[in-house]
């Protein structure tokens, strides 16, 4: 029996033979506060397996604390026998200890087997008497009991009981393992531990001794990158089973596999001396692989969109050409390939959809691209102005089902022939606007928007910019609205807003290159409030009239967000996680650029990646509402600021 004390795990367990409940209370609070990565594994499961995941996660918590932190061998060697007889006691429905409380209710209702949690007393008992691995299959044999009943465990959880998946979790399993032994060489020889095959490490070379006197040469650096190779290699094997178990699970099994893959990495980049130093990976780039994983896991949706058995689309480009079909399902896949290649924040929202209102975004996007591609690229103004023009016309030849043109008497091409891109994009964007009730209105508008940056530096009013804002965000807002699903019309106003409050934001971000490029958005009436000229913007820095505007400007969009906001309780509620990124990727953005004082002169101001994949993790698994959609770090500076703004504006 283990004494009051004897290890740290003991402090808040309960009395042995306590309720269910409480058992149940006490592996919840382990696991969400004993080992600190847990609690993203466990939220990334369906909510049903989180308890089981508890209990089984306490039950190895305290099997690993009894072997490695009881001092004294003989000792631990006692209490593990104590707690395999608890395990027997278990599973002959006679539960005495908390963990066993809890886990008993998990046996049952997942029926598992006792040889997984048995075998890792194997292994936690060999830690206590074998210090040394003569061979590969020596370490191979170590992992078959400390490493692969783990992932065995968690494939009962969820529902598998195969053995291809088993194989699969155990090469997985085992890479793992390996890859924190060549991570820890120098916390293991501390505890007088060498995981490292001697054999190998005799190959190039090196003997024990020269290992347990930390002699780090060329010998250890070649050992390391074979021991590497072969661990990746494993790694590699078990890879598929990814994409063989519920795609939930899957971005857990993708964010080990990551994990591991990233240590040994960090080995790698810091150069093999795993002797001396243990690399370690940033919570940064912990968050990152989380995020990668999870993105991996949202674009695995997209591969899976449904088939929609859509009909195929007939457009022709010239009376002497070939009859060119373009099947509807093809041409939302190109949309795709559109917005996947732009690496715009808004593409991260689409796999929060379902799979029609994903492809409906998709086709959105990707005309918006084009057309705004049109204003941007190239320094012929009527080049410009033409290729506007023929992308208004195919829009109306496409919505109307028109395919020619004429000019009097005299057929003429048609507009879409001009622009290869509208072939292959326009048949998704009809449909998605015939499926969502759009008008087409919106996306002349916006048309109208790209046509009015050819031709408009200055805007004299906020009004002025307001109409702009409309055009080129407001219609972003409409028609994503129009996917997103509503029946209060307030819907649509709230979601002008929120676009306007969108394009303020990258206003004030870009006011610096926008004035390279001989554009100035924000209002003439507004510089001359604040005694700032066109001139101030292409300073190296920020002037403090600079700064006073910037925020003034910043406080207009603060009110646009928290006032469109409302939009969150308007849409459908499978819509309401894409719209919840977006606003607050967005409002992050402008929480940023406040945080750095404005300074906006310089690199373009950006969020970090891992930051970003944190909120798609939020979008998809936290709630959603009103109270957390924006990002409100600053917002305490922010209205000091703000007040003092509209002071000074009068």
């Amino acid at each position: 029996m283990l004494l009051p004390g004897e290890i740290d795990i003991t402090r808040h367990a309960p009395e042995p033979g306590c309720s269910p409940a409480v058992a149940q209370r006490y592996t919840r609070w382990l696991a969400t506060h004993h080992y600190e990565n847990f609690k993203v594994v466990s939220w990334l499961l369906p909510k049903a397996l989180h308890q089981h995941f508890y209990n089984v996660y306490a039950y190895c918590r305290w099997a690993d604390d009894l072997g490695d932190e009881v001092p004294d061998a003989a000792r631990a060697l006692e209490m593990l026998d104590w707690w395999e007889r608890e395990l027997d006691a278990c599973y002959e429905g006679k539960p005495s200890h908390p963990v066993f409380v809890a886990l008993r209710e998990t046996i049952v209702a997942k029926v598992i087997p006792k040889q997984p949690f048995a075998d890792l007393l194997k292994a936690f008992r060999q830690d206590q008497t074998v210090k040394r691995y003569p061979n590969w299959n020596a370490v191979l044999n170590y992992c078959v009991y400390s490493a692969n009943p783990v992932g065995r465990l968690v494939l009962y959880l969820c529902g598998y009981r195969d053995e291809q998946r088993q194989l699969l979790s155990d090469a997985t399993c085992t890479a793992l393992q390996l890859a924190n032994f060549w991570q820890d060489v120098s916390r293991d020889l501390e505890k007088g531990r060498i995981y490292i095959p001697l054999d190998a490490a005799a190959a190039h070379g090196l003997s024990e001794s020269e290992i347990v006197e930390r002699r780090f040469d060329d010998r250890y650096v070649c050992l390391m990158k074979e021991l590497i190779a072969r661990t990746r290699s494993l790694f590699a094997e078990g890879s598929p089973l990814a994409k063989m178990v519920d795609r939930r699970l899957s971005v857990d099994l993708e964010m080990f596999t990551r994990g591991g893959l990233a240590v040994l990495d960090a080995i790698e980049t810091t150069g093999y001396d795993t002797l001396h130093h243990r690399p370690a990976i940033s919570k940064g780039k912990q968050a990152l692989l989380f995020g990668r994983s999870l993105l991996a896991y949202l674009i695995g949706l997209d591969r899976k969109s449904e088939k929609s058995g859509r009909i195929p689309v007939t457009l022709r480009a010239e009376q002497s050409t070939p009859e060119t079909r373009v099947v509807i399902d093809d041409s939302y896949a190109e949309c795709h390939r559109i917005a996947r290649a732009s690496h715009s924040n808004f593409y991260h929202a689409f796999f929060l959809l379902s799979g029609s209102k994903r492809d409906a975004l998709a086709a959105l996007y990707a005309f918006m691209r084009l057309v705004d591609d049109v204003a941007d690229e190239g320094a012929d103004l009527t080049a410009k102005q033409r290729g506007l023009a023929n992308w208004r016309a195919a829009l109306d030849d496409a919505i109307t089902g028109h395919e020619r043109h004429f000019d009097g008497n005299a057929a003429m091409t048609a507009p879409a022939a001009t622009l290869g891109a509208a072939a292959e994009i326009l048949p998704a964007l009809v449909d998605t606007m015939q499926r969502y009730k759009m008008p087409a209105r919106y996306l002349h508008d916006l048309i109208s928007g790209a046509e009015m940056d050819l031709t408009i530096q200055t805007y004299p009013t906020f009004d002025r910019l307001r109409e702009y804002c409309y055009r080129v965000a407001g219609t972003v807002g409409l028609t994503c609205t129009h996917v997103f699903g509503f029946s209060n019309a307030r819907a649509l106003g709230l979601a002008e807003k929120l676009g306007l409050a969108f394009q303020l934001t990258n206003i004030i971000r870009d006011v610096h290159e926008d004035y390279k490029l001989g554009r100035v958005y924000l209002p003439e009436e507004d510089l001359l409030r604040y005694g700032v000229s066109p001139e101030d913007f292409g300073r190296g820095e920020a002037t403090l009239g600079v700064r006073e505007l910037l925020r003034f400007e910043a406080e207009r969009a603060w009110q646009l967000y928290e006032e469109g906001s409302a939009l969150l309780g308007l849409i459908d509620a499978d819509s309401r996680g894409a719209l919840w990124l977006l606003v607050h990727t967005y409002s992050a953005l402008l929480s940023r650029i406040e945080s750095v004082g404005f300074a906006v002169f310089g690199e373009r101001v950006r969020l970090p990646k891992a930051e970003k994949m944190m909120f798609i993790a939020k979008a998809r698994f936290g709630r959603h509402t009103e109270e957390n959609i924006l990002e409100k770090r600053d917002r305490d500076r922010r209205r000091v600021g703000g007040t003092g703004s509209r002071r000074r504006a009068g």
